[in-house]
């Protein structure tokens, strides 16, 4: 694996625009200074004009400002719930079923809306093998920015060898409610994806379950199964290419990203869209991600940054008590998350049970490289594995 390789910081599925956060703080650090400067103008205006100036400030009161406000909330919530709804029904519209030449269908599926522990609606889809036949269940948490539909060719494969998949769409993705591309609070993913995971359970008692997490979603897969009410319905977890190591571009960030997250939570940092940042080698895949309507492309929001880092440095401290059986995929290629963040979680974990595998040369998104089917296929031979060593555990523990 070579230690050399260049990473964008504070980038990935991940978060892939906080780079030139530095740059863009400038713009809410000059409107405090002008907040500041009026306030003063306010507070001590020139004798003469003192009186006039309370008058206007009260007349200014007088035209009621809080309806004002009330008003602006609701076109923006008028706004956001209107884009919710236009991107369900493109969520809905997806074709998530496969054919074959002469039309046969080779697996049932559905979409579905959760609703999440803030009451917010998610949505979600299903696929199993058209066959009675299961092997287990896998649940797909995708990555910052993307949605559950991207990851239709990897059901596609895992239904063929009898695995039944469910996948949710975060807060803010894909079809589900929320301000596209805006996540308040990871945990609150960490949190729906373990309610996620116990209504699965429910559905399906006896099968199974593994979790699955890409990017940013692997993070949050990792912070869900270190709960051991989360971590006992589980009989591993995978991740590919986790964001594990997001550090800030500037020590600076890291002191003001919680101030801001907190005053402008939704401000974006205009110069941090790194759409360009490459994340597969295959042309089709990166026109397809960055041509899809339901992919978020805009600059990244404050608190969603702040998030990010939260959560990445949460994980970091914690790699030595981490006991869920896991499987961990990266590229070594890879500019939007650290492989050797990777690396370091397999080193540090105390889980009996761990593996990982370093792609070289490939890059982020390693389910849309080319060799996408034998990286699918090394998944389903991890979770092939651990099914038999637990029926022979099972088999001997009866004799």
């Amino acid at each position: 694996m070579s230690t050399a390789v260049e990473m964008e910081q504070l980038t990935s599925g991940a978060s892939n625009r906080i780079i030139p956060v530095l740059k863009t703080l400038r713009i809410p650090l000059i409107f405090i200074r002008s907040m500041i400067l009026c306030l003063l103008v306010t507070l001590f205006p020139r004798r003469r004009h003192s009186q006039r100036v309370v008058a206007a400030v009260e007349n200014s009161f007088a035209a009621s400002p809080s309806a004002a406000k009330t008003a602006r909330r609701r076109s923006v919530w008028r706004s956001e719930e209107e884009d919710t709804l236009r991107r369900r029904a493109l969520a809905e519209a997806l074709d998530m079923g496969f054919e074959t030449g002469d039309g046969e269908i080779q697996c049932r599926w559905r979409t579905s809306l959760f609703f999440g522990v803030r009451r917010n609606a998610l949505f979600c889809r299903s696929w199993f093998p058209a066959t009675d036949e299961l092997k287990g269940i896998l649940i797909i948490i995708h990555g910052l920015n993307e949605h559950s539909g991207r990851y239709v060719q990897f059901a596609k494969q895992l239904t063929s060898c009898n695995f039944g998949v469910y996948a949710m769409d975060w807060t803010g993705h894909g079809g589900s409610d929320g301000l596209h591309g805006y996540v308040p609070s990871l945990d609150d993913v960490v949190a729906d994806t373990g309610a996620f995971l116990e209504k699965i359970k429910s559905e399906n008692p006896g099968v199974p379950l593994f979790l699955f997490g890409h990017s940013t979603g692997g993070a949050v897969v990792l912070k869900a199964a270190s709960y051991p009410y989360i971590e006992e319905k589980l009989e591993g977890i995978v991740m590919t290419a986790p964001a594990l190591h997001v550090k800030p571009a500037h020590p600076v960030i890291a002191v003001l990203a919680p101030l801001f997250s907190l005053v402008v939570p939704k401000f974006q940092f205009k110069g941090a869209n790194k759409r360009g940042i490459p994340v597969s080698r295959d042309p089709a895949a990166m026109l397809a991600k960055y041509s899809d309507p339901l992919v978020y492309t805009g600059p990244i929001r404050v608190r969603t940054g702040h998030e990010i880092l939260c959560i990445s440095s949460y994980l970091m401290r914690n790699f030595k008590f981490v006991t869920v059986p896991f499987f961990v995929l990266h590229g070594t290629a890879d500019k939007v998350t650290d492989p050797l963040a990777s690396q370091d979680l397999y080193n540090e974990a105390a889980s009996k049970v761990k593996d990982i595998k370093l792609y070289e040369g490939l890059l982020h998104d390693l389910l849309f490289e080319p060799e996408r089917e034998e990286i699918g296929q090394d998944i389903i031979n991890w979770m092939e594995t651990r099914l038999d060593s637990i029926a022979e555990r099972t088999l001997v523990r009866k004799q």
